[in-house]
């Protein structure tokens, strides 16, 4: 996708938004303020940014709602309802792309059986399994991998180095950042006899004797589902279930990496931030958000809603709801009580030893 300019009446009609000034005025790019040229349009979604469109040489500015555009030196104006939302529309509008070539190329490798949709590209070096089915309007970039039987729907975006494991149903609009990976076999081992693991379980360490035993796997007879309008981010993974699939509802977004484990089930519009680890056969709500380095322990459930801050350690189930914080993750409000009291004990620590010893030499005094 080449770079193109747009006019400033266009990008509000496409945005929703109020065009003010000279609307027939066109940009090619968006531009922080105070580095935006002439033909840039100065994002500024709040009064914090007037001082830097004055740094700036922006004629055309993305403002927020009752900004004096005029006194700020600017030509023209896009006012939208929700500035941050428009951000969205503005970058979809004016992404060049990766610069992937139309067609196939000659260096992919393309199984006779595989189907392709109408208008898909395939980049360099990449393989397509037997049985495989590419939607409409696709983009297999360079060096992916699509395995046997896989499906993906209409205008999928696979960026470089992706790769889809067999029997993979992934829905419409998928998008895949370079390096994500999607149906890995399920990390997934038994013992003959009970193992150290499990007598930990149930005893919380105490010792037994246990004999030292090998482990043997559990092949991943499932594969993974994910609903449509889905993102991985790079380096993403996402294991097979061992007998169902592993689930990814619609619209839900892993951030770079993520690990989801085999059995999951997560539902729709769920953000998981970068480094969130998620052990397998967990079920997670509708609407929740994992912030970074969240890890979730196996076989628990997290309801619909649920907010999780950056490092949180979920240990239990979670009602709907609930924002949570800290290891093990509580009650938002209840973690940052501990954290503030934590850090007065040092204090108090010195506050007791001065009253025992107060006690004692007023006992040796008597």
């Amino acid at each position: 996708m080449t770079q193109q300019d747009h006019s400033v009446a266009d990008i509000a009609t496409a945005l929703g938004a109020v065009a003010l000034g000279d609307t027939s005025l066109r940009v090619a790019r968006a531009a922080e303020p105070q580095s935006a040229g002439p033909n840039d349009l100065a994002i500024a979604t709040s009064q914090t940014y007037a001082d830097a469109l004055s740094a700036g040489a922006a004629q055309v500015g993305l403002l927020w709602e009752g900004a004096d555009w005029e006194a700020l030196g600017l030509k023209a104006a896009i006012i939208p309802r929700r500035p941050r939302y428009a951000m969205s529309g503005i970058t979809k509008l004016m992404d060049p792309g990766q610069g992937f070539g139309a067609g196939i190329h000659p260096s992919a490798v393309i199984d006779p059986t595989a189907e392709l949709g109408a208008d898909v590209s395939v980049g360099p070096l990449s393989v397509i399994g037997a049985g495989a089915k590419i939607g409409a309007r696709s983009v297999i970039g360079p060096q992916c991998y699509i395995g046997w039987n896989a499906e993906l729907g209409e205008g999928a975006f696979l960026r470089e180095g992706v790769g889809i494991g067999a029997r993979a149903r992934i829905g419409a609009r998928f998008i895949a950042q370079p390096g994500a990976r999607v149906g890995g076999d399920g990390f997934s081992y038994v013992t003959p006899d009970r193992s150290a693991v499990e007598a930990t379980r149930s005893t919380l360490g105490e010792q037994q004797d246990i004999e030292a035993q090998s482990w043997t796997r559990i092949h991943s007879l499932g594969a993974v589902s994910l609903g449509d309008d889905v993102e991985m981010g790079m380096n993403a993974v996402i294991d097979c279930g061992t007998i169902r699939d592993t689930i990814i509802g619609d619209r839900t977004k892993l951030d770079n990496l993520v690990h989801v484990g085999h059995n999951c089930v997560v539902g729709t519009d769920c953000l998981l931030c970068g480094c969130v680890g998620v052990a397998g056969s967990v079920t997670i709500g509708n609407h929740v958000i994992l912030g970074g380095q969240v890890g979730v322990s196996d076989n628990i459930f997290i309801g619909d809603g649920v907010i999780a801050g950056g490092g949180s350690k979920i240990l239990s189930n979670v009602p709907a709801g609930r924002s949570i914080l800290g290891y093990p993750a509580v009650k938002m409000a209840t973690h940052i009580e501990t954290y503030k009291a934590s850090r007065r004990l040092p204090r108090l620590m010195r506050d007791i030893a001065a009253l025992q010893k107060a006690v004692f030499k007023s006992g040796d005094s008597d």
